[in-house]
């Protein structure tokens, strides 16, 4: 099932996404489905060409972000992949949604794409066991982990690298019924590809990354997990924009502008 985030005009509403490409229907729900369930509002249905669509999830609390999840990525940016999930945050006001412009920071002259999977926490999890992970799993949708490199390197933390406002893009909806053990990830530049991976070759799983976290600290309903990125990252350029496709899920594009 594909749960939006969408507006036509008017405060933001949430529906159901069914169809085929090019004749998508919206059937509007009576709230956000994380907090009161899948119940229609009775009104009309949106065509999906007439809304626009925006970040699926505000996460409630937080963005938990793991790093250096393939060992492809890992050597590429020269070193070795952790032997535990390495984590860190990035604030919800870094979210913004399909088609919504990344705004590369003043300060900053080396900002990188990194398409990934997201998962989307349902209920309030704490010292889950991997075994029991799935039960906490709202659905999974797409993300892109912009990134300041020349800040990555300057900082020693990545709190700025990786949290500056509009660095994750997160779309079109949420997909909640998804096997997510081998999605084929494609990530393109101005319609160049860059990225092609899967999510088979993830060092540390989901169910494992959700425990870990959980361990460590309570995740929310709403909070989102990014899993990492396969090799082949690189620069992005003000005017360029970037399109990330994940198998089963869809596609989430950006322009990146300088302002």
């Amino acid at each position: 099932m594909r749960i939006a985030r969408y507006t036509t005009g008017d405060d933001p509403a949430y529906g159901i996404v069914q169809g085929e490409p090019g004749s998508e229907v919206i059937t509007p729900l009576a709230g956000d489905p994380l907090y009161v369930g899948l119940q229609p509002s009775g009104q009309p249905p949106v065509m999906l060409d007439d809304a626009r669509l925006l970040a699926p999830v505000i996460p409630r609390s937080k963005i938990v972000a793991i790093g250096k999840n393939y060992a492809d990525h890992a050597k590429e940016m020269g070193g070795e992949a952790p032997a535990e999930p390495m984590m860190f945050f990035k604030p919800n006001t870094a979210v913004v949604g399909p088609f919504d412009p990344v705004v590369l920071p003043a300060g900053s002259e080396e900002i990188s794409y990194e398409g990934e999977l997201a998962v989307v926490i349902k209920t309030i999890t704490k010292g889950v066991k991997a075994e029991n992970a799935a039960e906490c799993i709202y659905g999974y949708t797409i993300a892109n982990d912009v990134t300041a490199r020349d800040w990555q390197r300057s900082d020693g933390q990545w709190a700025r690298a990786k949290g500056f406002d509009t660095s994750c893009p997160l779309g079109p909806w949420v997909e909640t019924e998804l096997d997510p053990a081998d999605l084929s990830i494609r990530t393109t530049l101005d319609g160049d590809v860059k990225q092609d991976g899967t999510t088979a070759d993830m060092i540390h799983g989901i169910a494992t990354i959700i425990e870990y976290a959980s361990a460590a600290f309570t995740l929310l309903p709403g909070d989102v997990i990014l899993t990492g990125t396969p090799a082949g990252v690189g620069l992005v350029e003000a005017g360029q924009q970037v399109t990330v496709e994940i198998a089963g899920i869809g596609s989430l594009t950006n322009t990146f502008v300088r302002r």
